[in-house]
């Protein structure tokens, strides 16, 4: 089950169901579609075939009407007929001679004719049939016989029989049909005609309308009465409706479908029977199985090209992520340096290579903040350092010893309280390595105290800075060493009062700090090497500050020091830049980024 709550296995199943859902919606409106048609098709072949079939049983019914016709219409046999000569005499024997004769020619005009009869109404019987060929015989008056007599001149279907209704040694199934003969010039009946042919005809004839194996058609007389069926079918009489189909036109064919057959009637003009085709619903559906066997091969095939394809998108799709994983496993572990690659659709691609920053991003981050901890603590080191630097403090306690020794007790106060500050000011580094820029300028405000009572107010000091930018954030302790530069390097060598000047300025949504003096500025060669040297100064780079700010003649803390924690905090693009000439004095820009809450 967990392989399922993968994104392969859940792409997999979705694209697979999707793929079997619409197989299968598709495959059932196939086969419904197809079913229709082929009930629709079988339907027409069943009415195309009924109509075939009453088609070529009407021709075969006046093909045999015609054969009695013919005998009717045969003046010699008519005459023969009505000679009243004794059979014990020649002329007799030849007479009944010539009258086989005429029917013989007759019977061996059509493969089909079984036997051909005559009765004369003197009760004499001439027949030709297969049995013993030509004979005459006495009659015995049967049912057939009365059905023929009673004719007008008409054709009368009698129907088919077990065996021959004239001769004994054909013991197989007959069609038999009749009519009475006629005298024409004086439409006087000389007896009857009694033709019998091969069922296997008919049955051959009514075979053109099955449809199946199972199927079965059968002939029905005017009176409902079942004349032939090519064969007995199951529970036929369950499936032909009693009465069904009526009274039907000539060339009219009536349909209709019940649960377990298809049913289709035409009517026989020539005889007034109706042809009935039975065909049950099992034959209906071989073509059906035909169909299914074709449907279900198919389905097979697309269900294995659906599972091959399913599995082939959801690993394509997922492959990228478990590449993705395992870095991410292996950023976990603390590794910042491998790659993602891979090639795949575009959003999983800009994924991809957005990972791929984000760790560089963050390695280079963890670097940064490692290196700013680093810059940190030689910082603060190095602010401990400041405050304990055996020459200012030798100086500052110098200072207090006269100050004492004069009493100026008013002046001494407030060079203690300023030395108290800077040492409490340094002894909160550990809180945060940030503070407001307003508590940077008390600093510097405390440092100056004790600077210009020290030069015995030589320097003159001005602070320019605008209220707005009191309360922002900046680096700790980053103004006191360059104040410190401009006033041990800058204005302590004058021999004369110098002014010391800390504005602001915004430019650019950047806020600049700015120290400028009036000092002995910087020979040119000098500036450049300093600048050089803050511009090439990587965050990578802390250890070179010392040997940078001593070929720029600069001890202390250090301009680059403070330039490398400034970058480290905000970027490259913020930092310190300097501009000295020499005998008029030096300008320290401090460039630091303005919070999008502040910027106007």
């Amino acid at each position: 089950m967990k392989s399922f709550r993968s994104i392969h296995g859940r792409l997999f199943l979705i694209f697979l169901f999707s793929m079997l859902g619409l197989l299968l919606i598709v495959s059932l409106v196939y086969y419904q579609r197809a079913s229709e048609q082929i009930r629709s098709k079988v339907s027409v072949i069943a009415e195309k075939n009924i109509s075939q079939t009453v088609g070529l049983f009407d021709l075969m019914l006046k093909g045999y009407d015609t054969v009695t016709k013919s005998l009717n219409s045969n003046n010699e046999l008519m005459r023969l007929l009505q000679n009243p000569s004794s059979d014990r005499t020649v002329e007799g024997v030849n007479l009944e001679r010539r009258i086989t004769d005429i029917l013989g020619a007759i019977f061996y005009s059509r493969n089909d004719i079984v036997g051909i009869h005559i009765v004369t109404n003197r009760g004499k019987v001439f027949s030709f049939d297969r049995s013993v060929g030509a004979a005459v015989r006495d009659h015995s008056e049967k049912q057939w016989f009365t059905q023929l007599q009673q004719s007008t001149g008409e054709m009368i279907w009698l129907g088919v029989y077990p065996q021959s209704l004239m001769s004994g040694g054909i013991d197989r199934p007959v069609f038999a049909f009749g009519r009475q003969l006629f005298e024409l010039s004086a439409l006087k009946p000389i007896g009857i005609v009694l033709i019998e042919t091969d069922a296997d005809a008919i049955v051959s004839a009514l075979s053109n309308a099955i449809l199946g194996p199972g199927s079965s058609v059968i002939i029905q007389g005017h009176e409902g009465n079942e004349i032939i069926r090519t064969k007995m079918a199951e529970n036929e009489t369950v499936i032909v409706p009693p009465g069904w189909p009526g009274k039907l036109k000539n060339g009219e064919v009536s349909l209709t479908e019940r649960e377990d057959a298809m049913i289709t009637a035409a009517r026989i003009r020539t005889a007034d029977w109706t042809v009935i085709g039975v065909t049950p619903k099992r034959d209906l559906k071989l073509e059906l199985r035909e169909t299914q066997r074709f449907l279900l091969s198919v389905i097979i095939v697309l269900v294995i090209a659906a599972t091959a394809l399913a599995t082939f998108v959801s690993r394509s799709f997922s492959s990228p992520f478990k590449r993705l994983i395992h870095q991410m496993k292996q950023v976990e572990l603390g590794n910042f340096k491998g790659q993602v690659h891979v090639q795949s659709y575009q959003e999983l691609n800009v994924l991809v290579g957005s990972f791929n920053r984000m760790v560089n991003q963050m390695d280079d981050l963890i670097e940064r903040i490692k290196l700013a901890s680093i810059s940190e603590k030689n910082a603060q080191l190095q602010a401990l350092q400041s405050q304990v630097n055996p020459h200012f403090l030798f100086n500052t306690l110098d200072m207090i010893y006269w100050m004492l020794d004069e009493r100026e007790n008013d002046r001494l106060g407030k060079v203690i309280l300023a030395l108290s500050h800077i040492f409490r000011y340094g002894s909160e580094w550990e809180e945060a390595s940030r503070a407001t820029l307003r508590r940077e300028l008390d600093q510097l405000h405390h440092y100056l105290t004790i600077i210009q009572t020290r030069l015995g107010g030589r320097v003159r000091t001005e602070f320019e800075v605008e209220e707005r930018w009191l309360d922002m954030e900046v680096p700790k302790m980053f103004l006191q060493p360059i104040v410190e530069n401009a006033v041990k390097y800058g204005l302590e060598p004058l021999n004369r009062p110098g002014s010391l000047r800390i504005s602001s300025n915004e430019n650019d949504g950047r806020l600049e700090i700015i120290v400028e003096d009036n000092g002995v500025g910087m020979e040119e060669d000098t500036l450049r090497r300093l600048s050089h040297t803050l511009d090439d100064s990587s965050v990578l780079e802390f250890g070179r500050s010392d040997e940078a700010e001593e070929s720029a003649g600069r001890k202390g803390i250090g301009l680059q020091n403070v330039n490398s924690r400034i970058r480290l905090m905000f970027g490259e693009g913020f930092g310190i830049r300097v501009d000295s000439r020499k005998n008029l004095g030096t300008t320290v820009i401090v460039t630091l980024p303005i919070p999008p809450e502040r910027r106007q």
